[in-house]
């Protein structure tokens, strides 16, 4: 049986053989591929003609900008004051039982209004690095006396006040408060008050503060809101301070005077 299979081997060998002759047409293929490349030799020359016509306008550029005087940077002092700043260049600082404690521009103009102008004795609690500050007081705020406004002089009611600094951002916050909390029943009247008389105040806004107690029950207040950036103010500092307790405490009161229009919230306010 093994020599009838070998016949049929060499039939196989055979045709393998013929097929050989196919090799010489790929060979041709080649060779016309190969008569491209001259084409392939143009583009190159076009390509690097072009790029050696722009160096020469590159160079140009290079020389103009080279000309123009380099512009200098106004001069800035460690808090990022120009020179004609009131307190560019200045270094203020406090004296307190951990030592002595940087007081920074804003702050500093805050303890300006408060100690050097209204004579109080230094209230304001500064933060470790100097970067936050604030002040609480507080003031009797009292009615008018024209006998066309809801609360008349007799009509007196004690306000707190927290003034806080923000020395990155050089923003000044003023926030009055009534000290009394709102009674639940009140909230809504509340609201609706705030609702009409916040379009009509011209400076600051009244808002009602949601907050905690000791004892874990929520308490509302009633409070006045006002800021003023003093960044870009390079003199009064302390005067636009004082500029926004006046304005905010006269529209405070407006509003006040407003909301005791309804006879339960005048009341409560007075109680």
């Amino acid at each position: 049986m093994a020599t009838k299979k070998s016949p049929a081997k060499k039939k196989v060998a055979k045709k393998i053989v013929k097929k050989a002759p196919t090799k010489k047409a790929v060979k041709k293929v080649v060779k016309k591929a190969a008569t491209k490349k001259p084409a392939a030799k143009v583009v190159k020359k076009i390509a690097t003609k072009k790029v050696a016509a722009k160096k020469p306008a590159a160079k140009k550029v290079a020389k103009k900008a080279s000309k123009k005087p380099a512009v200098k940077s106004p001069k800035v002092d460690q808090y990022g004051l120009a020179q004609d700043d009131e307190f560019y260049g200045l270094y203020f600082a406090k004296s307190t039982n951990k030592g002595l404690v940087e007081v920074k521009p804003c702050t500093f103009s805050l303890m300006y209004w408060w100690k050097g102008l209204l004579g109080y004795p230094d209230m304001i609690e500064i933060s470790k690095g100097s970067n936050t500050a604030m002040l609480q007081f507080e003031s009797t705020f009292g009615g008018g006396d024209s006998g066309e406004t809801e609360l008349t002089e007799q009509d007196v009611l004690d306000i707190d006040h927290i003034i806080e600094v923000d020395e990155e951002e050089m923003l000044i916050s003023l926030y009055s408060y009534v000290p009394i909390p709102v009674p639940d029943k009140l909230i809504g009247a509340l609201g609706l008050a705030i609702l009409n008389i916040n379009p009509e105040t011209r400076y600051g806004s009244l808002e009602l503060c949601t907050t905690e107690n000791e004892e874990g029950e929520t308490e509302h207040f009633l409070r006045y809101r006002a800021a003023t950036y003093l960044r870009g103010i390079k003199s009064g500092k302390v005067e636009a301070i004082e500029s926004m307790v006046t304005n905010g405490s006269e529209f405070f009161g407006l509003a006040l005077d407003a909301m005791c229009v309804n006879k339960s919230i005048k009341k409560w306010l007075l109680s």
